[in-house]
């Protein structure tokens, strides 16, 4: 199955957001080789958030590799070469304003991944256990990750 949230999503917990929801409906992504979602519509109490404008953004985007790389070849008796990565990125902009009274400027969120070519067939079990752990980890923190974002105390 391809990346391809659905309507409502449902937020993870947030100091000062209750129950959070987001609408979302497909967009156009900066780049061909990306899908992206706009946020239309929030649910729960979100006092002071704003959805998605052309200069107030609220997007997610996923992106892969513009050409996948291989495993290269191996001369028996050898050790593997470098072993090519390809790297997919998802991606959230959400307008925030600076300084009162000023225009919106985008943050930017990214999760990188770097994945090891000729691994998503010789090792997909421990590829979904990698991003079964890191989306666990990121719910289970997110508060925590977003009070260190606005106290910087980690």
């Amino acid at each position: 199955m391809s990346f391809s949230p659905t309507t409502p999503v449902t937020g993870t917990a947030q100091t000062g957001l209750t129950s959070p929801t987001y609408t979302i409906a497909a967009d156009t992504a900066p780049s061909a080789l990306g899908r992206q979602w706009a946020v239309t519509a929030l649910g729960g109490t979100q006092t002071g958030v704003r959805t998605h404008t052309a200069s107030d953004p609220f997007t997610v985007t996923m992106e892969r590799p513009a050409t996948f790389r291989a495993v290269p070849s191996v001369v028996a008796g050898s050790s593997l070469p470098q072993v090519p990565r390809n790297k997919y990125v998802l991606r959230v902009r959400k307008g925030v304003i600076p300084v009162i009274g000023q225009g919106a400027q985008p943050a930017l969120f990214e999760l990188v991944m770097n994945v090891p070519a000729g691994s998503d067939t010789a090792d997909s079990a421990n590829l979904r256990a990698a991003l079964s752990l890191l989306f666990g980890v990121a719910s289970q923190v997110s508060a925590g990750v977003g009070d260190t974002i606005v106290t910087g105390i980690l």
